[in-house]
């Protein structure tokens, strides 16, 4: 199955219309906040939303100090040219109390120029039969018809999704239904990502520029190497000068939701001579959130003073900070000099046949059954889990169930245990495995 990427949906607004009671509302409390991704979601920056049967990522543009009506203004631009670049649809939301202000107007038709779908949405209306008036009065930013909504009470929220999901791109299922694995070649900025892509490539085929509407689909590259195909994903694209640092890491950040969605593979690339860094431990988490593979190419190498332990103390290191993804594979590269470079290709490989790989379920069986007698499972008040069954529902990543008789025994560091033993067998290098644990009751009730 070709990876569809999902759609994104940015919320672009002045100060206190309630851009974040909206963001909520909508994400609803199903953020997943796992327990050993450092500050991924923290920020809410995204979060992955479905609504009746659309599955699309919601951004925030960016939180605006209030200070003054010019600071308002050129922060607002700001936030509606990410979301321009950015997303496939833009809510833009206004205050029904404040009415439609300068800037509104302003950034409306910022956004109407760009051509994207917006949908104007107005907040604050919790009584929709006496706000009437006030709610028609939008009409005259000439953006279509407002949609009623209180963030705060939920009210309004259908109508308003509904209008969004319209604009969501045509899905053909099989839209890129290829054997080429696509890889999003990911990392904070000016860690050399794209000359890690020109040198795949061969060829300077990624433009770096400094313009304003260089949209994420038109950085795709496809590769034939040795007769296979590849698709790379740069995130590099954009540079803006100037941006503020804060709204450059959200920036960043949103960028790379978009690319990893889009890719079966994600190659971190980390600046050997920064180290490893908190900032390079979010993007990490945007990778294993979504389950996709990993590699780690730690670039620069030939820059670092090296002795016999420079490599084993460097992997510790980042074992050590980026210690939610063990399983990702790590290479010491340089695009300079093109070290070790063509050992991408041979991983990109190795890896991707590790997260397309199926296991019978009858070996699955015998792995998980003599895991349960060499480690007995958990227990409490007397009744001890029993795993009656395990099969491997899908790959991209490897998916297993498990039929259990009590849900609530089979603990985080049990699993943990059993993801072991699995990889002690099959190795799965480079790709996060997925466990989905499901009760069921033997007949005797135990």
């Amino acid at each position: 199955m070709g990876t569809k990427s999902k759609p994104i949906v940015a919320i672009v607004g002045r100060p206190n219309v309630g851009k974040s009671t909206l963001f909520n509302a909508i994400a609803g409390e199903k953020i997943s906040i796992v327990e050993d991704t450092p500050g991924v979601t923290r920020d809410r920056i995204y979060a992955d939303c479905s609504w009746l049967n659309h599955d699309f990522t919601l951004i925030d543009t960016g939180g605006i100090e209030p200070d003054s009506k010019d600071v308002i203004l050129s922060q607002m631009r700001e936030q509606a040219q990410i979301a321009i670049d950015m997303a496939d649809v833009i809510i833009f939301l206004v205050d029904v109390k404040s009415g439609v202000q300068d800037a509104d107007e302003k950034v409306c038709n910022m956004l109407r120029r760009s051509g994207k779908p917006i949908v104007l949405c107005v907040n604050k209306v919790d009584k929709p039969t006496q706000q009437t008036a006030d709610v028609y009065e939008f009409y005259n930013l000439g953006i279509g018809d407002p949609f009623p909504v209180s963030a705060q009470n939920r009210l309004g929220l259908g109508d308003m999704l509904e209008e969004v999901a319209q604009h969501f791109p045509e899905d053909t299922g099989e839209e890129e239904d290829d054997d080429a694995v696509k890889v999003a070649i990911i990392g904070k900025p000016n860690v050399g990502k794209s000359s890690i892509v020109n040198r795949l490539i061969g060829e300077n085929r990624v433009i770096v520029s400094d313009i304003a509407g260089t949209t994420r689909d038109a950085v795709d590259t496809r590769v034939t190497h040795n007769g296979k195909e590849y698709v790379f994903i740069d995130t590099a694209g954009l540079r803006r000068k100037n941006k503020v640092d804060e709204q450059l890491e959200r920036f960043m950040i949103i960028r790379a939701v978009a690319a990893v969605d889009r890719a079966d593979i994600a190659i971190l690339v980390i600046n050997a001579e920064d180290g490893v860094t908190e900032q390079d431990a979010k993007i990490a988490g945007i990778a294993h959130d979504r389950g996709k593979a990993i590699i780690i190419a730690v670039n620069k190498w030939d820059a670092i003073e090296k002795d016999n332990g420079s490599i084993k103390r460097y992997t510790e290191k980042i074992h050590q900070i980026l210690s939610f993804i063990p399983y990702a594979e790590i290479l010491f590269i340089s695009a300079k000099t093109g070290q070790r470079l063509n050992k991408l290709y041979d991983m990109v490989d190795l890896v991707s046949a590790n997260q397309n790989m199926r296991v019978q379920t009858g070996v699955l069986n015998e792995i998980i059954n003599e895991a349960a007698i060499m480690q007995q499972p958990p227990s409490d008040k007397g009744r001890m889990l029993r795993i009656f069954y395990a099969t491997q529902a899908s790959v991209k990543p490897p998916t297993f169930i498990l039929f259990v008789n009590y849900k609530y025994l089979m603990h985080f560091s049990y699993l943990r245990y059993l993801e072991n033993q699995i990889r002690q067998t099959f190795g799965f290098q480079g790709t996060p495995l997925k466990f989905i644990v499901r009760e069921r009751k033997s007949e005797d009730g135990n």
